[in-house]
């Protein structure tokens, strides 16, 4: 990419990935009432990542290019502190690093002379989908319904397929997650935005309430880097 080309940070389909993939560990508890096992199950789901103040994983990615025929593949280690703060380690040929402090959201795509910088505003992210999916406030059950639910592995995990309700995620088509039944650990999350496009993130060896050092979300320019607004 040239110095001179600009980019939207939520835009970019590695950073929509990365902001859509943990809603629930950001989002408030959710009551419960529903007795449907889907419904029932997602709202457990919920309230375990909502009582977590940080978590880390492993993660894999993919994202189909739909006109070029092909799918982006990453991996890398994800890790997430409360309030609003996130940092996601790209590796391999096309390392590169996102990252939320708690006041700007920060991203450099791989061999890129610039960093794109962007303020975190929680009523902005609020708002939108997929953004909404990692930082939002509102209840997952108040922005999407359980639509099925299929267990998977002999009963080991659960795919749910959750839809929007009405026009609260104009954005987004469809959301599956696989969980698991005994842990309640999220273990995939697959995005299908209404343009066809998709995002899917495989989570490993999950850890709720790691022990996570400061500078771990704390952004450093790296020399001859400039950091750009947008």
């Amino acid at each position: 990419m040239s110095p001179g080309k600009e980019i939207s940070v939520s835009k970019h389909p590695a950073v929509r990935a990365a902001l859509a993939a943990l809603f629930l560990f950001l989002a408030h508890a959710v009551p419960a009432g529903s007795e449907e096992h889907g419904e029932a199950l997602l709202q457990k789901v919920a309230r375990k990542y909502a009582a977590s103040r940080t978590f880390s994983a492993k993660f894999r990615q993919e994202v189909p290019l739909q006109n070029l025929g092909i799918v982006r593949k990453a991996s890398g280690q994800v890790y997430f502190e409360r309030p609003l703060k996130m940092r996601w380690d790209y590796r391999g040929k096309d390392a590169q690093v996102f990252l939320a402090d708690g006041e700007y959201l920060y991203f450099r795509p791989a061999d890129s002379p610039q960093v794109f910088r962007r303020k975190l505003d929680e009523k902005a992210l609020g708002g939108r989908v997929p953004l909404l999916l990692l930082f939002g406030k509102g209840e997952i059950t108040e922005l999407f319904r359980v639509e099925q639910a299929v267990s998977r592995k002999g009963g080991e995990e659960t795919a749910l397929r959750l839809v929007p309700r009405d026009d609260g995620a104009p954005e987004v088509r469809r959301v599956d997650l696989v969980v698991g039944n005994g842990d309640l650990i999220v273990r995939e999350i697959h995005i299908y935005d209404r343009l066809g496009g998709g995002n899917h993130l495989y989570l490993d060896g999950t850890e709720l309430d790691p022990s996570l050092p400061a500078r771990l979300f704390r952004f450093q320019r790296p020399q001859g880097v400039e950091v750009v607004d947008g």
